[in-house]
């Protein structure tokens, strides 16, 4: 009796075996199919954005045959080529972000000015320095912009080189200031 069961654990440990190899082989198979999904989904993606910005790479060769025409009529073409361009890349998700008039926002904006004469109310974006593009959660690159200054912003004190540094009241003081 205790071959018999000695052959059947055998036989369980074997048919145990085969199955944990054929899982293994599924979960290898499993990987090798997702690795491959993935990298066909990336190149059909890359294909798409490259697609998209064709049209515009025709309409600037098109501007640079017309390279000796009227500057006007050059200057408008690359303000086109230009609007396509923005045009591809909302498309793409990532619409142009940052307008003159909105609360300055640190996520999407970044301050490089700071604007004391403004009339406009405080924290507001009172000038697009450059443009940041993004939508939602996602941000190629916050806009560059000035902001209207709160009331009572004063300038930062600037020391000229080779200046005295102020450092506060003296520790004592002269003789005869305070009458004693």
């Amino acid at each position: 009796m205790a071959d018999d069961n000695a052959v059947a654990s055998a036989e369980d440990v074997a048919e145990l075996t085969e199955r944990w190899r054929r899982a293994a082989a599924d979960v290898e198979n499993t990987r090798k199919w997702a690795d491959r999904n993935s990298a066909r989904q990336r190149e059909e993606e890359r294909l798409t954005v490259t697609a998209a910005w064709l049209p515009v790479l025709d309409n600037l060769d098109l501007a640079l045959q017309h390279a000796g025409a009227d500057p006007a009529t050059i200057v408008q073409g690359v303000a086109g080529v230009r609007e396509q361009a923005v045009g591809v890349l909302a498309r793409l998700g990532f619409a142009p972000v940052g307008e003159v008039g909105e609360p300055f926002d640190p996520v999407r904006h970044e301050a490089a000015e700071v604007d004391r004469d403004s009339d406009a109310p405080p924290g507001t974006v009172v000038r697009v320095l450059r443009p940041g593009y993004g939508d939602g959660d996602r941000l190629l690159r916050p806009a560059v912009v000035a902001v209207s200054a709160p009331p009572g912003l004063e300038p930062a004190d600037r020391t000229e080189p080779g200046a005295a540094h102020d450092t506060g009241p003296d520790p004592q003081p002269e003789a005869g200031r305070d009458g004693g």
